[in-house]
């Protein structure tokens, strides 16, 4: 499954360098508004350490291990949704993502320009979150003068099902609430996937430190995104994007090394990869053998057919039956033969919902 996020933020809040930093690309970070004008798309592996037990288990020819994407989405400004900033192009590339990953500037400087002149991240979010209101409203309102008197005079079921479901829409950007605030019925929800709604879309701050804030946790600023994150529910990763682009360069051992000597237990760039990951309801299943082991991205809930046609089409289309065995299973019992003589090998149909950590083996037919 191809899913990514969205790096999005005011201009030099760190957005680049945290860039930098996730995908090992030596990007332009500048130190002025605009500096990324066009999306820069980096692939990152999702850290898992099942798939290097795997690896040790099976010896196998190739390992593939999962993978997530991130787009850095040039600086946005007050006035983007009415083209501010080229912020109208900016607007349309977070369109494309499945999540928005907001970088919040929580740190001091005198040599960085702040575009607000101060440091202020509520201000910041606040900024930007009303800039994605806007958008939405006018995508709103538009749709609404296309068919609101249809509606009215046809009785149509299904127009006015929508014309209800967007006044609901309405009225809450209208006061300024993101849609990701408000409870919908699924119905409502399957409507509005149709429009790309930016506030629909599921958010992580991320606070973004200075390094001797890092060691301690926490300053004012990044407990004020903390607050203001728990107000709506959203999640922080609390990290130092000039330090993890230091990190970047590094080896694990390396790596390691460095975080213990400055007294940090994990990389906000793990952090930020598993909270993104799980923000969009993302979990692993494996496919092991001699040739391959290999990890792949499914959504949470979906069905053993669902998940084979993640591999191929041809596997969802002629399914038969899975061979499914928990990873943690094959971790006690270290030998494939050892779980099937336990009876930890478990043959499943098309009904079974794939969990997190199995190891499947598809049968199909075509």
């Amino acid at each position: 499954m191809s899913l990514k996020a969205g790096i999005v933020g005011l201009p030099n809040v760190g957005k680049s360098t945290l860039f930098n930093a996730i995908t090992k690309q030596n990007i332009l970070a500048a130190n002025y508004p605009f500096a990324t004008i066009e999306p820069n798309v980096g692939i990152v592996f999702v850290p898992d350490t099942r798939i290097d037990y795997l690896k040790n288990l099976y010896q196998p020819v190739s390992v593939v291990p999962t993978t997530f994407e991130f787009t850095d989405i040039a600086g946005l400004v007050k006035g983007a949704s009415k083209g501010e900033g080229l912020g109208n192009k900016f607007l349309s590339h977070i369109r494309e993502v499945d999540a928005i990953v907001e970088v919040v500037r929580c740190f001091d400087d005198a040599n960085i320009t702040h575009v607000t002149g101060k440091t202020n991240p509520v201000s910041d979010i606040e900024i930007i979150n009303i800039e994605l209101v806007f958008a939405d409203l006018d995508i709103i309102n538009n749709r609404l003068e296309k068919i609101e008197k249809k509606a009215e005079t046809t009785k149509d079921k299904d127009a006015l099902f929508e014309v209800e479901v967007l006044k609901k829409c309405k009225v809450n950007l209208e006061a300024n609430v993101p849609l990701r605030r408000i409870s919908f019925e699924e119905d409502a929800l399957k409507l509005l996937k149709n429009y790309n709604l930016l506030t629909l879309k599921p958010i992580i701050y991320v606070a973004n430190v200075d390094e001797e804030t890092i060691v301690v946790g926490d300053n004012d600023y990044s407990l004020a995104v903390k607050n203001y994150a728990e107000s709506e529910g959203s999640g922080v990763i609390v990290m130092c994007a000039k330090l993890e682009a230091d990190l970047a360069g590094l080896q694990n051992e390396e790596r390691q090394e460095f975080l213990e000597t400055v007294g940090i237990s994990n990389s906000g760039l793990d952090k930020l990869i598993f909270a993104t990951y799980n923000l969009l309801g993302l979990a692993t299943f494996f496919t092991v053998g001699k040739d391959e082991v290999r990890a792949w991205t499914f959504k949470k809930g979906m069905k053993a057919p669902e998940c084979a046609g993640i591999i191929h089409s041809d596997f969802q289309r002629g399914f038969i039956k899975a061979e499914v065995m928990s990873f943690d299973d094959l971790y006690t019992y270290n030998d494939e033969k050892k779980v099937k003589e336990a009876g930890k090998l478990r043959i499943e149909g098309k009904e079974y919902i794939i969990k997190d950590g199995d190891i499947c083996y598809f049968r199909f037919n075509v």
